[in-house]
């Protein structure tokens, strides 16, 4: 089986990480975590960096924003007016924010789905949550590299 010619990751599954020096100060010169976190704009740079994909980046803000002040969800009607109150693409909102956040776990999308008896047409109207799995995952792989730092270091007393 031939595998195609690498050109790289592809931008819709790439993770941003910046040279650790040019984020804002997450450990102590131990290489203990410090107290402070990520606040939401600084966790979305991670996901669309502005630098990079700027529309993207406040297209993703918006809507997460809206996620929070909804306590962590929304309806259709909801979508509509985040898109028509900042007068962002649908195709873009659609198609590339929902699905980018949906896939590293940041969103849950659920659909209902609706007969109405007097159409044929089905209506399939959507909820979105707001999810743990981005965390979670991130914590996960995290913990795996400290616990190998941690079986290195006390293998050699380090």
């Amino acid at each position: 089986m031939k595998t195609p010619i690498s050109r790289g990751i592809p931008s819709k599954e790439a993770f941003w990480l910046p040279d650790f020096k040019k984020i804002r100060r997450f450990q102590d010169e131990n290489e203990l975590p410090t107290r402070n976190l990520f606040v939401l704009e600084d966790v979305l740079k991670f996901i669309f960096p502005p630098k990079y994909q700027p529309k993207y980046y406040e297209v993703s803000l918006a809507l997460i924003k809206s996620l929070i002040n909804k306590k962590g969800l929304l309806l259709s009607n909801d979508l509509t007016e985040i898109i028509k109150t900042h007068n962002f693409s649908k195709a873009t909102f659609y198609n590339r924010i929902l699905p980018r956040l949906r896939r590293i776990g940041l969103i849950k999308i659920e659909r209902e789905i609706t007969q109405n008896l007097k159409m044929t047409k089905k209506k399939r109207k959507m909820k979105i949550r707001i999810s743990k799995t981005f965390g979670n995952y991130l914590m996960k792989i995290a913990d795996s590299w400290l616990a190998i730092v941690d079986d290195v270091k006390s293998e050699n007393n380090i």
